[in-house]
């Protein structure tokens, strides 16, 4: 029983990070309607970019540990915060009334961009942080097991749910919520109504990079290290793991991913892990052909 209590409790921090990246992709996803591969980009180019402000504020600039963490992670925001920025102007909007396939081919591009300049920057070094607040919090405890996570663990945790319910409480309560709703379900109605779709497009992919941003953070932070090719990996995941929750519900998105992760972990405990990956992405693929597709509904700009 503990050790099943274990599993559960190794999935809990997946399900913040999964969650909290489901619930940016669908806030983007429910006014794009495209699939979006740059957003695992920027996933993996902001706890890369982390980790090198970091180290560079270590060696070069003489800071403490928890000062040169913080210098990574402002340094590290602001630059998802410019990308999304960017993206949103530049891509996404003028392509946003193309065949989907538009989207897609150069949202592919940006990742692979993304990938290579967090190569050239790191000089294909891996660079690692030390372990940070690895200190264990017993849940429950036997004869010969303790079920526990760690500091760190609980931190990025409560951090990621935190944002969650904060965007979920701002799109059920705010005059942005009401207007992301609007044009999300008829952008034509919602323009004649006065509102500024093309200002709720971009805030809303806004938001998506910033939380795509927060949990390369909290991931960096945790593993201490973020691989060139995460990119790849997450864009692909999220994709996938978003289709449990829904594309065009935020809060359901950021639940089924929650979900997943939980899953992901007890198949680590109890099965073969080198079949793990093989076995997820099999059910994600089925759930998404079971949720279907809406990517040739109308442009949301």
């Amino acid at each position: 029983m503990l050790y099943f209590l274990q599993q559960l409790l190794n999935g809990v921090h997946s399900a913040a990070i999964y969650g909290l990246l489901a619930f940016g992709y669908a806030l983007g996803n429910g006014l794009l309607q495209r699939t979006n591969l740059a957003y695992g980009g920027i996933f993996a180019f902001s706890g890369q970019t982390m980790i090198l402000a970091a180290v560079y504020g270590y060696q070069a600039l003489w800071l403490t540990l928890p000062a040169t963490i913080a210098f990574g992670v402002a340094v590290a925001l602001a630059y998802a915060a410019l990308l999304s920025r960017v993206l949103s102007k530049t891509v996404f909007a003028p392509l946003a009334n193309r065949s989907p396939n538009a989207i897609v081919a150069a949202t592919l591009g940006v990742m692979i961009v993304l990938m290579e300049l967090s190569r050239i920057a790191a000089d294909t070094h891996d660079y690692w942080l030390p372990p940070m607040l690895a200190t264990p919090v017993v849940f429950a405890s036997g004869v010969n097991f303790v079920a526990t996570l760690t500091v760190i663990q609980l931190i990025n945790t409560a951090m990621a749910v935190a944002v969650i319910m904060w965007g979920t409480a701002k799109l059920s309560r705010s005059n942005f919520g009401r207007n992301w709703k609007a044009v999300a379900d008829d952008p034509c109605a919602a323009r004649l109504c006065g509102i500024d779709t093309a200002k709720v497009f971009h805030r809303a992919l806004l938001f998506g990079g910033l939380c795509a941003a927060l949990a390369g953070v909290l991931a960096a932070l945790y593993y201490g290290n973020l691989g060139f090719g995460a990119g790849v990996v997450y864009g692909l995941k999220i994709l996938f793991i978003t289709a449990v929750g829904g594309y065009y519900a935020p809060g359901r998105a950021a639940l089924g991913a929650a979900a997943f992760g939980i899953a992901e972990s007890l198949w680590a405990g109890y099965f073969p892990i080198e079949w793990r990956d093989a076995w997820m992405y099999g059910l994600l693929a089925a759930m998404l052909v079971l949720t279907g597709d809406r990517s040739d509904a109308p442009s949301r700009v």
